[in-house]
């Protein structure tokens, strides 16, 4: 009677823990969909405008997904690596997500994707919210500048119309959408009638995501297209007059995909050559230092969430302009401080030396830190508490067989992971992940044939296949309960440092993956586990016929 209340209570744990994994999971992604900026219904006002422009005309060339290995290539980007040894050049970071949606938007406005309000994941175009926070079209809007885009039509979204004087959109992202990007393009350029001008060339992303990734050798060919377009859009402008800069929104990892922290799809290429650039290599950059330097030439306001520094070493200004771009960039940052100050309701310490956009953005980084560590370590606590019970549980309860549920469970984790990387070709983070259903049903197979085999080393190291009906099935029921408890470490790690679901700050993306990644698999090993349950059950009346 014990030992069938014990079976009972097992699959009553099983049948909790699927609806616990199942509305957490999905309640995590749509919570990441969601996420706004604290500054979402505060933004920061628009301060004072640096003057005239130092350029007759800015164009920037968006290469979508470039890679900065791939834009060093001299025989797949030859007029990229020219313009690279006549101009500014530098290794661009960014930060994830490292989607479009939100790159687009950290250049633009200068404020990365905790802050700039933009889609945290890619959105469908009819769900894109236009910005919230000031951006370098608007700008220069306000400074009377006309302003062009020709791009893919999720631009038309983001950017706030009334700031475009003419556009091209287009729902293609192949090599035929890109020439016809072009095309549009093209007339805008002889003369500087646009002050700022956005071109956005997305076949490479599209080499990545349909043709077989950066390892493919279509990556490289859409790359080589691109650089041709590329020199089309210069031979058209003044460099004497017009200034060219050349970035990227992230890159992609080998086998196609973007979105996570894999360290490749965050370096980009920046290249800016023409009137007013001082020729070299200058080491590092960041991808909000796009917005504040793009301001700084047109001579508009900083975009007011602006957490970048304007290159200034790379152009060609008057100390007296240095000073003004200080002076007002001091008066940005002093003002964005005090926004998230008051978003936050906890104080902002900045020191009064050094570089002021550093100190700004250290002490904004100190206050949230602050925050999330109180945050952090009840969660903890609760977390390490309840790991702990749940290890005393399953050790109690799976005696004296413990040992072999131990070696059925890392069993089980050695062949997950070996088909998940070495099988799969997949990374630990949200560039593998091609969709919501590709990624349930990778890791239900792959959950399946790894927990088949840890079952099957369990049933032979205790020699189960030889228990009667209800001791084998209450033995593979204590597998199963051992496994989700060593499953559960990344879940309850994720718990501890970013919560249950994302709320006012963006998650440490590989722990929020892995914590993702995990729920699905005990959601997973709860379903299968049951029916492993019976099935041991099965095996154990006919050994016993």
């Amino acid at each position: 009677m014990k030992k069938s209340a014990s079976i009972i209570f097992g699959i009553l744990i099983c049948f909790v823990v699927m609806g616990v994994s199942y509305f957490w999971a999905t309640s995590l992604m749509d919570s990441v969909y969601a996420y706004r900026s604290p500054l979402h219904h505060s933004p920061p006002l628009p301060g004072e405008a640096l003057g005239r422009p130092n350029t007759r005309s800015m164009v920037i060339v968006l290469i979508d997904a470039l890679r900065y290995d791939t834009s060093l290539k001299a025989n797949v980007m030859p007029f990229l690596n020219l313009l690279r040894n006549e101009g500014a050049s530098a290794l661009m970071h960014s930060r994830p997500p490292s989607y479009s949606e939100p790159g687009y938007t950290v250049l633009l406005t200068g404020a990365w994707p905790d802050l700039s309000d933009g889609p945290t994941i890619n959105l469908d175009y009819a769900d894109i919210p236009t910005f919230t926070q000031d951006d370098i079209y608007s700008a220069a809007h306000r400074a009377g500048l006309l302003t062009a885009v020709s791009g893919f039509n999720w631009f038309e979204k983001l950017i706030p119309q009334q700031a475009v004087s003419v556009s091209f959109y287009t729902a293609g992202e192949d090599q035929v959408a890109d020439r016809q990007v072009t095309d549009a393009a093209l007339p805008w350029l002889p003369g500087g009638q646009y002050k700022l001008v956005l071109i956005h060339l997305d076949q490479v992303d599209y080499a990545g995501h349909y043709e077989g990734g950066p390892i493919d050798p279509r990556w490289d060919a859409a790359a080589t297209r691109a650089d041709e377009l590329l020199k089309e859009i210069a031979m058209a402008m003044d460099l004497r007059q017009d200034t060219l800069l050349v970035i990227s929104d992230h890159g992609q990892i080998d086998r196609g995909g973007h979105g996570g922290q894999d360290p490749i799809v965050l370096l980009e290429p920046f290249v800016m050559v023409g009137k007013g650039v001082i020729p070299g290599k200058y080491g590092d950059v960041q991808m909000v230092d796009v917005a504040p330097t793009v301001a700084a030439i047109l001579g508009t306001n900083i975009p007011a969430t602006n957490q970048g520094h304007p290159q200034i070493a790379m152009l060609d200004f008057t100390l007296a302009h240095v000073d003004q771009i200080n002076s007002v960039l001091a008066a940005q940052q002093a003002q964005l401080v005090q926004a998230y100050q008051n978003a936050l309701g906890h104080p902002v310490g900045v020191t009064q030396s050094g570089n002021i956009v550093s100190a700004s953005q250290a002490g904004m980084d100190a206050a949230r830190n602050t925050l999330l560590d109180s945050q952090r370590i009840p969660r903890g606590i609760i977390a390490v508490f309840l790991f702990l019970l749940f290890v005393n549980l399953a050790a109690w309860h799976s005696k004296p067989n413990f040992t072999w549920m131990l070696v059925g469970v890392f069993s089980y984790l050695f062949i997950f992971n070996i088909k998940y990387i070495l099988i799969d070709h997949k990374t630990y983070s949200l560039s593998s992940v091609i969709s919501a259903t590709n990624l349930i049903e990778s890791t239900a197979l792959t959950t399946l044939i790894a927990l088949f085999v840890g079952w099957i080393i369990v049933l032979l190291g205790t020699k189960g296949y030889q228990f009667r009906p209800r001791k084998a099935a209450s033995l593979t029921l204590k597998f199963i309960l051992t496994s989700l408890t060593i499953l559960s470490i990344p879940i309850f790690l994720h718990y501890a440092i970013n919560g249950a679901v994302v709320t006012w700050a963006l998650p440490n993306f590989l722990i929020s993956f892995l914590g993702l990644l995990f729920l699905i698999q005990v959601l997973i090993v709860s379903a299968i586990g049951l029916f492993f349950t019976g099935l041991s059950a099965l095996v154990g009346f006919f050994a016993h016929k």
